[in-house]
């Protein structure tokens, strides 16, 4: 299996299908491996490139993980898949990293999709503090905490019952460190932007994604990226949760591969 050396952590990628290549980006706590509702039908015209965040899946765990070693890390990885540019998508903090991306090797760059993630300007995040401190509880007292806060209401009320089920399942058995993921939450509280930036550096076409029942990420910090951004299409998917790309499977499938292909048919950037 694939693995790249990225600022004193071995991250472990992979890569499958052919055409034009797309970085995925997978938000806290999950590994790569929780990209399964897209994966399948992106590869069939695509080439897919994703990874394991620092201490999730097979990457190594490291202290003081910051949002913009997360960002580089995902430039090691697409060098070490051999190409130089690529649309990138994030969801959830892998969106905060998708946009740090984006601002700081726009050259790389093809387009930014942005999933159930808001534009961070302030370093004060009290939630993703408190997450830090429930990760120094014992492993098997987080998994409890999981196993009973994560429920199919959670992922909407138009989310289908059996497709969310089958999430959690497929959640329960994905591979973490709790010093990585506490590392992670940090990097998070410890991150802030401006939209100054932003608008100045997000100047290839971004799609917006976000679920109005969002419990995670208020839906108004996803309609925000239409106004922040200059070439910025919002989508919003009613009645889904924080997971919409199972809420929406087929539809935000869709969108996202019509968004890249017209993107390579215009050939925009």
């Amino acid at each position: 299996m694939p693995f790249v050396e990225s600022n004193g952590a071995r991250i472990h990628w992979q890569a499958e299908g052919s055409g034009t290549p797309v970085l995925l980006i997978m938000g806290h706590l999950y590994s790569s491996a929780m990209w399964y509702p897209l994966v399948p039908a992106l590869a069939k015209r695509h080439r897919v490139i994703r990874f394991d965040n620092r201490g999730t899946g097979q990457s190594d765990t490291t202290r003081g993980v910051t949002v913009e070693q997360m960002a580089a890390d995902a430039l090691a990885v697409l060098e070490a898949a051999g190409e130089t540019s690529a649309h990138v998508y994030g969801v959830s903090m892998g969106g905060g990293i998708a946009a740090e991306f984006a601002m700081a090797y726009p050259e790389r760059t093809r387009s930014v999709t942005l999933g159930c993630t808001l534009l961070k300007t302030e370093k004060t995040d009290p939630a993703a503090a408190r997450r830090a401190l429930v990760y120094k509880f014992p492993r098997w007292l987080v998994k409890l905490i999981f196993r009973l806060t994560v429920k199919p209401e959670g992922y909407g009320s138009n989310a289908p019952r059996d497709a969310a089920e089958r999430d959690i399942a497929v959640l329960r058995k994905d591979r973490f460190t709790m010093a990585g993921v506490r590392e992670q939450a940090m990097a998070i509280a410890n991150y802030a932007t401006t939209r100054q930036r932003a608008r100045a550096k997000i100047t290839m076409p971004a799609l917006a994604l976000h679920g109005d029942e969002d419990k995670a990420v208020p839906v108004e910090k996803g309609r925000e990226w239409a106004e922040i951004l200059p070439h910025a299409k919002y989508v919003e998917y009613p009645g889904a949760g924080h997971n919409y790309l199972v809420a929406y499977n087929a539809e935000s499938n869709r969108e996202f591969i019509d968004f890249i292909e017209d993107v390579d048919a215009k050939g925009t950037r």
